[in-house]
């Protein structure tokens, strides 16, 4: 019977780049427990994810859509075209088609929410190795959803904006970053209820139901945009 030694064994090398090392952490010990994966690395921003790739072998960069220094989109951008073999997989908690989108037109080969399990982690993975593209289910219905409103005609027009003050734009940022209402205060010395008074002007002046509407609007209208 033919031995298989460890060394025959093509490994595979994750980069994880999320700001939230927790959650960085809980998918790296989840890929560490199989034979073929070798997490390499572990990024918090995204100009640091440019730098790992000059000197390190990546095959699939696991990338959160949102990152403090460099957006996703931008990181996505950027690999796709300075590093054309690393398969990118966007991983985000916004199911939002502006974001879906907006990776996938810069390069992303797949879209996986952030309450994803184990097994569709995986799959995934596998799926952009062999060239195709993985989206969640979810994700999925979202980009056909866009695909019939586009074909129907039905998509609305982009209503006009109006103006954000500096601090509510400095509050808007923070909460497209996914800081919580607390880290915002701390970060801007400002109070928790001066906080929610600008999350709730800035849900208003945007016609938002929520922060994950706020967010997409944010994007679609790119209302952090110098």
């Amino acid at each position: 019977m033919e031995v298989l030694h460890l060394d025959d064994i093509k490994m595979t090398n994750i980069l994880i780049a999320d700001d939230h090392a927790m959650f960085a952490d809980g998918i790296s010990s989840i890929l560490d427990t199989e034979a073929d994966i070798n997490v390499i690395g572990k990024c918090l921003d995204g100009p640091s994810v440019l730098e790992f790739l000059k000197d390190n072998k990546v095959d699939v960069l696991l990338l959160d859509v949102n990152l403090p220094g460099m957006s996703g989109i931008d990181v996505c951008k950027t690999v796709t075209a300075k590093y054309p073999a690393v398969k990118v997989i966007a991983i985000s908690m916004f199911n939002e088609e502006s974001f879906v989108t907006e990776i996938l037109n810069n390069g992303a080969k797949g879209y996986v929410l952030k309450n994803t399990g184990r097994d569709e982690l995986l799959r995934a993975i596998n799926t952009v190795l062999t060239g195709k593209s993985y989206f969640s289910d979810d994700v999925t219905e979202t980009i056909m959803k866009g695909l019939m409103s586009q074909r129907t005609g039905s998509k609305k027009a982009k209503k006009e904006i109006p103006k954000i003050s500096r601090r509510e734009r400095e509050v808007l940022d923070l909460i497209v970053k996914e800081h919580t209402t607390q880290e915002i205060a701390k970060k801007l010395f400002i109070s928790l209820k001066t906080v929610e008074s600008h999350r709730s002007n800035l849900l208003a002046k945007t016609n938002a139901r929520n922060t994950a509407g706020l967010v997409r609007i944010t994007m679609e209208h790119k209302l952090l945009d110098d």
